[in-house]
């Protein structure tokens, strides 16, 4: 409401009470379109209104489709072979010792992703030993199997990050390819 307007409350016709019953409803059942913005995120193509005191605000939508793709074993070895990628592993220091990682890769895990990702590049390169990933570079996180690098993914995609993507095998499938030396 406009601070200079003083308005009497009046019951809402019954009408509005519907809509608003319905409204989650239809955008709880409806399908997510490829291409959607990400949650929260307002581009340059989201209308903007005013609204009764003559403020302009933008609106945003909302969608529940990836943010990414997967990366496959192939994708991901030509991403590291021509350095056109951060390859984050999201696993703890033990299962690297344990299992082995990937060559090239940076240790950051899952627990210290949102912190890591938010420090000074120097900070950064100090703790984990390598190259903070500016918000434009390509991105992959890995994990064992791919699902802690799911979680990773949608982290940075909140804190910024554009070009993010799930090596979907983690682990497991690198071995699975890797010739054995």
């Amino acid at each position: 409401m406009c601070s200079n307007t003083v308005r009497k409350p009046q019951p809402a016709p019954r009408t509005q009470f519907w809509c608003a019953a319905l409204a989650p409803r239809l955008l709880r059942n409806s399908p997510a379109l490829p291409g959607a913005p990400v949650p929260g995120r307002t581009s340059a193509s989201s209308p903007v209104v005013t609204n009764r005191c003559g403020e302009e605000l933008q609106l945003r939508r909302f969608s529940a489709a990836p943010s990414s793709a997967g990366v496959s074993y192939e994708q991901l070895k030509r991403l590291l072979a021509g350095r056109k990628a951060v390859v984050i592993d999201v696993r703890e220091p033990w299962e690297l010792r344990e299992y082995g990682h990937i060559p090239g890769s940076i240790n950051v895990p899952l627990g210290q992703v949102n912190t890591a990702l938010q420090l000074a590049p120097e900070e950064f390169d100090e703790k984990y030993g390598g190259v903070m990933p500016q918000h434009t570079d390509n991105i992959v996180f890995t994990c064992l199997a791919g699902i802690r690098s799911k979680k990773a993914l949608d982290t940075a995609v909140s804190l910024g990050y554009k070009d993010v993507q799930n090596y979907l095998g983690g682990w497991q499938d690198w071995e699975k390819n890797e010739p054995q030396k």
